[in-house]
């Protein structure tokens, strides 16, 4: 009874909002349709469906059928993109393309504890060992900066995100900046796609992603970024897509010891066990762990942190192998907001971040920067004083 009560309720509901011409799929009422049933008096909600792209994102790629292109018609293309974005250059050991447009000089800002910058976009490319100056051994992630550049800026009045409505008014007052990475081929992509890479004056990017800043971090369209965004000793938050594991069981999911080999155990080896019915509540408790599919979920790792930068290849080696994702995957780079951090940074007198971003002078940066505490490899590791 109660649930065709309920479905009654959601189809009058729905009638309402559509006699009035109401979009539902943007109304706050769209949460009275969505409601299905009710078990245990703990209502049961259906996401609304996502019927449209987010306001900095279009479709990318569209179907993928033969052209019948000659090989005359390629090399045209091929000069119209060059005419276009000029010759591609071989920078940071990946091919991209300068953006034509003239920016102005970006200023030095100074960086308040509201202040939000932009992240980075990045690409694990392996694993590679490193040595403290003590001589004890750390291991470390690569995640390379592949040609990112700013692509359009949102400012807060027109940046309106999905529920904004449950926002904060710290939140309402931020911005959004988009950022690509690894330049592509024009002719793989929609006309809408390029079209969002219009007023950067740089091809369509593989990887587009959005990043909440405040308004005094704002940066210009076609700005590069490099790693020198980030200095060593600085604090990150990564985020990136697990790997896929595929269904697992609980010695593997969630660590279990599992039961005993012998002394009578038989078919129950690698089992979870009592699973904590009972009686009274006749249930598994919802957040049980058990057994279920194993990765592929987006996580972030905080308070990873810099130990060395290559400016050379655009290279961050970050400390820990824990990164979220395999060789070639994407990760996205913050500044780490944990307290702990925070306050860690304050302590060890680390100077502030490149605010809005690091600015090339004339003084170019060394190759490689260090951790101070960190061995570095071109240097004597022994040093053996001569006998008096």
């Amino acid at each position: 009874m109660a649930l065709n009560h309920n479905l009654r309720l959601a189809l009058s509901n729905c009638h309402t909002l559509l006699s009035k011409r109401i979009n539902v799929f943007e109304s706050p009422f769209l949460f009275g349709c969505s409601e299905v049933m009710s078990i245990r008096q703990k209502k049961v909600w259906i996401r609304p469906p996502r019927v449209k792209y987010p306001i900095w994102f279009l479709q990318q790629e569209r179907a993928d059928y033969d052209e019948k292109m000659t090989r005359d018609n390629r090399a045209f293309l091929e000069e119209v993109v060059h005419d276009k974005y000029g010759q591609p250059a071989i920078k940071s050991g990946l091919l991209t393309y300068d953006s034509p447009l003239k920016m102005e000089p970006i200023e030095p800002r100074e960086m308040t504890k509201a202040s939000r910058r932009t992240g980075l976009i990045g690409k694990i490319i392996g694993q590679y060992p490193l040595w403290w100056k003590n001589g004890e051994k750390v291991r470390t992630t690569l995640v390379q900066i592949p040609d990112n550049h700013v692509i359009k800026y949102i400012p807060p009045q027109d940046f309106n995100p999905p529920r904004q409505m449950f926002l904060g008014e710290n939140r309402r007052r931020r911005g959004c900046l988009l950022v690509g990475a690894e330049s592509g081929d024009p002719s793989l992509y929609t006309k809408e796609y390029c079209g969002l890479f219009k007023n950067s004056g740089v091809p369509p990017k593989k990887r587009l992603s959005r990043f909440i800043i405040t308004p005094d971090a704002m940066l210009p369209p076609g700005t590069p970024l490099t790693a020198l965004h980030f200095r060593p000793r600085e604090f990150l938050d990564v985020k990136g897509l697990t790997v896929d594991q595929g269904f697992q069981g609980v010695m593997k999911r969630w660590g279990f010891k599992g039961l005993p080999a012998t002394h009578g155990v038989t078919k129950s080896h690698r089992r979870g066990g009592c699973i904590g019915g009972g009686a009274g509540k006749a249930r598994v408790y919802p957040g049980k762990k058990m057994p279920g599919h194993m990765g592929n979920r987006w996580r972030m790792a905080r308070g990873v942190e810099i130990l060395r930068i290559n400016t050379k290849y655009n290279v961050l080696f970050l400390k820990g192998t824990a990164i979220p994702g395999s060789v070639g995957s994407w990760v996205y780079l913050y500044d780490s907001l944990l307290p702990t951090k925070i306050k860690q940074k304050a302590k060890k007198d680390i100077p502030p971040p490149h605010f809005p971003t690091y600015i090339e002078d004339e003084d170019s940066a060394p190759e490689d920067l260090y951790h101070p505490d960190l061995h570095v490899p071109n240097e004597p590791s022994i040093k053996l004083e001569k006998d008096k």
